[in-house]
């Protein structure tokens, strides 16, 4: 699995021109099972993404140059992978 740490580069009026393509974005992957978890930081620093891991981290890179946030220079991002060692399982299909 994966945890992605989004972290505001721009004023927050810049990133708020560009949420709704943001979120827009998010939904597909939600949709898809890929995105398990994502909503902004507090305070609103930037946001957290936890991702199934379906993929390599690269893949995941690539995946996320996509997003509005990183298409217009509005944020940088740090891509975590973990093992679950504790797993609810519920969420066993996402490991």
């Amino acid at each position: 699995m994966f945890i992605v740490t989004i972290t505001y580069t721009q004023p927050i009026e810049a990133i708020e021109a560009r949420t709704v393509e943001h979120r827009e974005w998010l939904d597909q992957h939600v949709a898809s099972g890929l995105v398990i978890a994502a909503g902004p930081m507090v305070p609103r620093t930037g946001g957290v993404l936890v991702v199934a891991s379906r993929g390599t981290k690269e893949e995941l890179e690539t995946l996320l140059r996509d997003d509005p946030f990183q298409v217009h220079g509005l944020a940088d991002y740090a891509v975590t992978e973990f093992k679950a060692g504790k797993l609810n399982p519920a969420l066993a299909p996402f490991a």
